[in-house]
């Protein structure tokens, strides 16, 4: 790209809009040496040309002050835009914050229903009035609400307004799949004449008004949706944000941000905006508000406040509770459960306290040992290590175990284990299901392993047990049993296939986790499957999370509790921090970050030297 020959600087994205470029003329050679100097994570391209990070140049945005030739500064329009947005929600907030809050906003709730325009007609209640006033009082913004609040009508109502006023045409929709039943099904709720809606197959649809697309195709459909929200003005809804929550250093978080420059209006949807702590939030903010969001989180946790942080980020989010849903509360408990002697010494084993049986095959236990997700097995039944004779291959439990025949090794006895021992938390999860369903009541029993999933089925097998996982190629079948069969008394499925998007609160009002791993957020989403809007009054809420004494099940609760705490009381949400008297998060190892792994690393140490 060529300077303008009176331009002294130049400032436009690079390709993927997560960069800005600085290029000089060619008599400022020095000038933009000693300018890129200012912003530390610079890198040069070539003597007149400089990129920077989209939020380290925006952060730093004042060091432009230093130009000697500001006459001569020319800017990409689209990026002159989005500084302008951010720059213009920096000051509303700040504003909103010094006058006490949403009285002072812009819009009124008062006022939301006859903004809507002539083609709305769905009910709202007086708290989706109330986020829907805020996030039109922002450039751009952020609902945080719990599942069940209403978040998707919420953001219709918000594209609704906008498009009524003339300054969107179009809506983009990244959310999972297992969300676009929903959009489809409010668009024709909140409309008279429901939105054209389109999931997105090959080429975006032109004629679209609203394109839905998940996060998994999204990188690889990057031009074709960059082509498409430039057409016309459109608003970008991240719905599940906290998909995203790896930011500019995931592949989500790189085309969530490659493609938000390029929206008239941004807004992000997610009830678990922080779950591995303040990282996550700084990415989500970032991509609403690039530089600014970062900044502000940065500066509001600093001092280690976080009441005062609270406070601060308030004027930037939306957040409906559970408390203001009016729902019944939910009794959560944590039930720990001793193992067996041989389940016992096969995971200190595997954790590094190798008895006489196992020195012998010290080296397999090493290797196995060191992998998180194993041990977690362990934690449940150790036979999960073996290898079976496919992925799905139930466990199979005697009636009546055999005796530990002499001299065995350590490795077979692990395989065979369910020859001589029952697993203790599948034998607690039995006796609750057993029971519930004696009361005429259904249960949803989480694990992660699918080998755990179908071991429970055959064991279930007296409640006509219906079963969903990623392989599962009936699953609405499976849950349309679950909700009318009432000989179906227990659904079993994994937080990573069912934690999100479906409602099972109609029906089931009990839960329980035979294990979970570090990811706080898919702890919260999957709870929130029978705890949400819609809940009768009397309606007794029970979920009861399985443990294994002195295993890694105790690691993760405490991991739980401390990233559940930080997210209560950062939302200021008591609801959430209750829940860190209980606990749960993907990624390298099923969502651990380097605390986890420390913690981790710890649990093998002390267990190696007890």
């Amino acid at each position: 790209m060529e300077l303008a020959a009176q331009a002294s600087l130049r400032i436009s994205f690079d390709v993927t809009r997560t960069n800005a470029v600085l290029r000089a003329g060619p008599a400022f050679q020095a000038e933009l040496a000693q300018l890129a100097a200012r912003f530390g994570s610079a890198g040069t391209r070539g003597p007149l040309s400089a990129e920077i990070p989209l939020d380290d140049f925006l952060v730093s945005l004042e060091e432009l002050g230093t130009w000697p030739a500001p006459e001569g500064v020319e800017w990409e329009e689209s990026l002159a835009q989005l500084v302008g947005s951010v720059l213009d929600d920096a000051e509303a907030a700040e504003q909103r914050l010094s006058d006490g809050g949403i009285g002072t906003a812009e819009v009124q709730p008062g006022e939301v229903l006859a903004l809507l325009g002539p083609d709305w007609q769905a009910d709202l209640t007086s708290f989706q009035l109330r986020d829907i006033a805020l996030l039109l009082s922002l450039r751009h913004g952020a609902n945080f609400s719990v599942p069940g609040a209403g978040k998707t009508r919420v953001a219709l109502s918000v594209f609704a307004a906008l498009r009524a006023q003339g300054r969107v045409r179009r809506l983009l929709v990244v959310s999972p799949k297992s969300a676009y039943e929903t959009w489809e099904a409010e668009s024709e709720t909140c409309f008279t004449i429901p939105l054209r809606t389109s999931v997105l197959s090959g080429s975006p649809d032109a004629g679209a008004e609203v394109l839905l697309v998940n996060y998994e195709r999204l990188d690889r459909a990057l031009a074709g949706l960059a082509g498409w929200l430039k057409a016309a003005p459109a608003m970008l809804v991240l719905d599940e944000a906290h998909r995203m929550k790896l930011g500019t250093q995931g592949i989500y978080g790189a085309a969530c941000m490659a493609l938000g420059p390029l929206s008239h209006r941004r807004l992000i949807l997610t009830g678990t905006p922080a779950p591995n702590g303040v990282k996550d939030l700084e990415n989500l903010l970032s991509f609403v508000w690039p530089g600014h969001g970062r900044r502000v989180v940065n500066q509001a946790v600093a001092g280690g406040d976080l009441a005062h942080a609270s406070s601060v980020l308030r004027p930037l989010y939306t957040r409906t509770t559970k408390h203001e849903l009016g729902l019944p509360p939910v009794e959560t408990k944590i039930r720990y459960v001793p193992l067996p002697e041989l389940h016992r010494e096969v995971y200190d084993a595997l954790a590094g306290r190798l008895s006489a049986r196992g020195e012998a095959v010290r080296s397999d236990f090493d290797a196995l040992g060191k992998s998180m997700l194993r041990m977690l097995m362990a934690a449940t039944s150790p036979a999960l290590l073996a290898k079976g004779t496919s992925q799905y291959e139930p466990l199979s439990y005697r009636l009546e175990p055999l005796a530990i025949p002499e001299g065995s090794s350590l490795h077979d006895l692990m395989r065979d284990l369910p020859d001589y021992e029952l697993s203790p938390k599948y034998a607690e999860a039995l006796r609750i299901v057993s029971a519930n369903a004696a009361l005429g009541r259904k249960t949803l029993v989480w694990a992660s392993f699918v080998r755990s999933l179908t071991t429970l089925e055959l064991m279930f097998k007296d409640f006509q047990p219906a079963m969903v996982h990623g392989g599962t190629p009936d699953r609405a079948e499976q849950l349309h049993r679950f909700r009318e069969d009432p000989d179906c008394a227990v659904l079993i499925s994994n937080p990573a296939t069912l934690g999100e998007g479906i409602s099972l609160h109609q029906v089931c009002h009990d839960a329980v986790y035979v294990d979970r791993d570090f990811q706080a957020g898919r702890f919260l989403q999957s709870l929130d499957r029978i705890h949400r809007l819609g809940l009768a009054p009397d309606a007794q809420t029970r979920v009861t999370v399985l443990a294994a004494q002195e295993t890694i099940d105790e690691v993760v609760a405490k991991r739980l509790e401390q990233k559940l705490n930080f997210m209560g009381r950062i939302l200021d949400d008591p609801a959430v921090q209750k829940l860190s008297d209980l606990q749960e998060e993907p990624s390298v190892t099923a969502g651990m970050d380097l605390a986890d792994i420390r913690a981790f690393l710890d649990h093998l140490d002390t267990a190696a030297t007890r």
